[in-house]
């Protein structure tokens, strides 16, 4: 079966520097992918190379089988940042995408109505950034990714500015979000417990130059709840990724 996202021989380097070298995955449709490291192993110019906005040394990238190679558009892109325009209100700042390409028409601010309601923005959407949350403006800036339309969105640490609590329920709307829609998510996060709570595979990037170190599946089943991040298979697949990411004694302390 043809994946949906294949990533083949990416090389990304800037002058003498290398920040990604042979870097090979396949994505199928409809799957949840944490990619996994420690700042500086690369992560973000992955992403940036897959969105289009980068166009990569060697290698390519491929969407449906079609090279997507430095064509910016082809996927959606959440940064960590929510970028929202003050000066629009929710419903505004959902539809922004439209707007900025053909602007926005009737059917493009329904959608994006539906959407605001479906997953908890009903009452907001006539709010402006500067009223709303944390938690509340990344709803927003993801309902704005989601509303793009596109079959593969790159997601950039969405929840890395939020505190602990925010951070655990925006995971367990993402995965609300995207059991509804099924569109292929390709996640970043440095923090491991994230990527076990939320990935179908963790992709596991070692320091610069940044390559693939492992590529493991998640035994724990869906759906995920709270009581999953307490489970023996949550703890041992912990344990196995600290042990790859900071050494075998960190990943004995993932036990304790």
């Amino acid at each position: 079966m043809q994946a949906k996202l294949t990533i083949e021989g990416l090389r990304c380097q800037f002058g003498q520097f290398v920040a990604l070298d042979r870097v090979d995955l396949q994505i199928q449709e409809g799957e949840f992918v944490c990619v996994l490291g420690a700042s500086g192993c690369g992560k973000s110019t992955l992403f940036n190379a897959v969105s289009g906005l980068l166009k990569p040394s060697e290698g390519r990238i491929l969407l449906d089988g079609k090279d997507i190679s430095n064509k910016p558009g082809q996927v959606g892109y959440m940064l960590q940042k929510d970028m929202l325009l003050p000066s629009r209100s929710v419903l505004g700042n959902i539809v922004l995408g439209a707007s900025l390409t053909r602007g926005a028409n009737k059917a493009d601010y329904a959608q994006a109505q539906e959407l605001a309601v479906r997953y908890g923005l009903g009452d907001f959407l006539h709010h402006y950034p500067k009223a709303l949350s944390g938690g509340m403006r990344q709803r927003v800036a993801m309902m704005r990714t989601v509303a793009a339309g596109k079959s593969v969105m790159l997601l950039d640490e969405p929840f890395g500015a939020l505190d602990a609590q925010t951070r655990l329920s925006m995971q367990q709307w993402l995965l609300t979000l995207w059991q509804d829609l099924r569109r292929t998510i390709m996640f970043i996060t440095h923090d491991v417990d994230e990527a076990i709570f939320l990935a179908d595979r963790i992709v596991v990037m070692t320091p610069r130059p940044g390559r693939i170190a492992l590529i493991l599946n998640n035994p724990i089943q869906r759906p995920r709840t709270l009581e999953s991040l307490t489970s023996a298979s949550f703890i041992d697949l912990k344990r196995q990724i600290m042990g790859l990411l900071y050494g075998e004694t960190a990943g004995a302390h993932a036990h304790d």
